[in-house]
């Protein structure tokens, strides 16, 4: 299955699965780095009142739910940006959140970003980290897709699938009171016995 193909389907739950795997890859000032994602949230708006869509609320930071799948919505948290791919047939407001990764291409670039050595947790894990790791830090390329080769951002499945038995489930992690009893639902996937995974 291709990436439009995958991220055009109506069960966001399912995609951020299946993204497992799947290489983000960014080109900076003509520097590439990539990272095979270790760690994804699903976010399952209108209903989910984790999401920044929740509701229907359309704003101007939000409007991109709303877009093609497989467009960029970048929010800021405190001083991060936060990564993100809109999911599902147009008009229908579903999100993943990058949370995680490890280096496939850029290493010593990834780890220069981070003024880092060596291979720990922290190099990749977190989804602001993740975004300085790649060299993205401002919101220049909310809007864009990361389906389009010539992005500076793109989404790119280069390897075979992982296996279902290799993804685990969780609650997401730092959902507002606002969430109530989404913030339970175990929609954050990560990669088994991966280093590059948020701890707990």
């Amino acid at each position: 299955m291709n990436l439009l193909t995958l991220l055009t389907q109506t069960d966001p739950l399912a995609i951020a699965r299946r993204l497992i795997g799947a290489e983000l890859v960014s080109t900076v000032n003509g520097q590439e780095a990539a990272v095979l994602l270790t760690e994804v949230e699903a976010y399952y708006a209108p209903h989910d009142l984790a999401s920044h869509a929740r509701n229907n609320t359309r704003t101007k930071r939000t409007e991109v739910f709303w877009a093609a799948p497989g467009s960029c919505y970048i929010y800021t948290m405190h001083t991060h940006m936060m990564l993100n791919v809109v999911t599902g047939p147009v008009g229908t407001p579903h999100a993943i959140l990058f949370r995680a990764g490890e280096a496939s291409r850029g290493l010593e670039l990834i780890k220069a970003r981070r003024n880092m050595t060596s291979l720990k947790r922290q190099l990749t894990t977190g989804p602001g980290v993740l975004a300085k790791a790649l060299g993205i830090t401002d919101k220049r390329l909310y809007g864009s897709n990361l389906l389009d080769p010539d992005n500076a951002l793109r989404l790119e499945m280069s390897g075979h699938p992982v296996p279902d038995e290799e993804i685990m489930t969780a609650k997401r992690i730092g959902l507002g009171v606002k969430a109530g009893e989404w913030a339970e639902r175990p929609w954050r996937f990560y990669r088994k016995d991966s280093l590059f995974v948020t701890p707990g």
